[in-house]
């Protein structure tokens, strides 16, 4: 398998903190800079509203409420009040990056740990792990397909992972200097991927499917 370089197709930023997790609502990109939630209008560029709220890394979102990592927890968050809803604990207890949703479970990244766990929204519960072999700093599932974000050195890669084996499926390779400190998909043609220390957050084309291919 040969990787493939990733086609940027819009940054956004720099903002004034490093872009941790970052969720789309279906509207907006949601991204996380450390002590604020932050919305944008990934068609305007314009900031839409923050949430004053401690937003270390993961971010997701399932239709209705926002799940925040917030060091050794996560919060469940109305996004249209800013109040928080619920909470439960992370499973890297504190060493978590990217967060996803995906069929009425969260899917966590353990960044030193590369793995993604499936765990239960409203206990925190571990119900399955996949190992990786980069570290994982961003998950996001669409049409059935699990991608997570790696960052190890200058090298940052957008990667498929079979979600039953771990087994790397393909890879879109960042350029340099860019890395991935988050990542959604807006479930369609785009990831949204946040910047980390670049305070950016990026548009980057997501590989087109044959019909051929998704069914297979």
């Amino acid at each position: 398998m040969k990787p493939t370089p990733a086609e940027i197709l819009r940054e956004y930023g720099p903002f004034s903190n490093d872009v941790h997790g970052v969720t789309f609502d279906g509207e907006n990109v949601w991204f996380a800079t450390g002590d604020k939630l932050n919305a944008l209008d990934p068609k305007s560029g314009e900031p839409v509203r923050t949430i004053d709220m401690v937003a270390h890394a993961g971010t997701a979102f399932d239709g209705e409420n926002i799940y925040q990592i917030a060091e050794a927890q996560i919060h469940k968050i109305d996004p249209k009040t800013g109040k928080v809803l619920a909470t439960i604990p992370a499973p890297g207890n504190g060493g978590d990056s990217g967060m996803a949703w995906a069929e009425g479970s969260l899917w966590v990244g353990e960044y030193r740990a590369q793995k993604i766990h499936q765990i239960d929204p409203e206990t925190g519960k571990i119900l399955r792990s996949i190992d990786s072999n980069r570290f994982v700093t961003g998950v996001t599932w669409v049409d059935g397909e699990l991608w997570h974000g790696t960052w190890q050195g200058d090298e940052s890669e957008l990667r498929r992972i079979d979600p039953r084996t771990g087994e790397v499926l393909e890879e879109l390779t960042m350029p340099d200097g860019m890395g991935v400190s988050g990542l959604e998909s807006d479930g369609h043609d785009t990831f949204f991927c946040g910047g980390g220390k670049s305070g950016k957050l990026r548009a980057v084309r997501r590989p087109r499917r044959d019909i051929a291919t998704q069914q297979a």
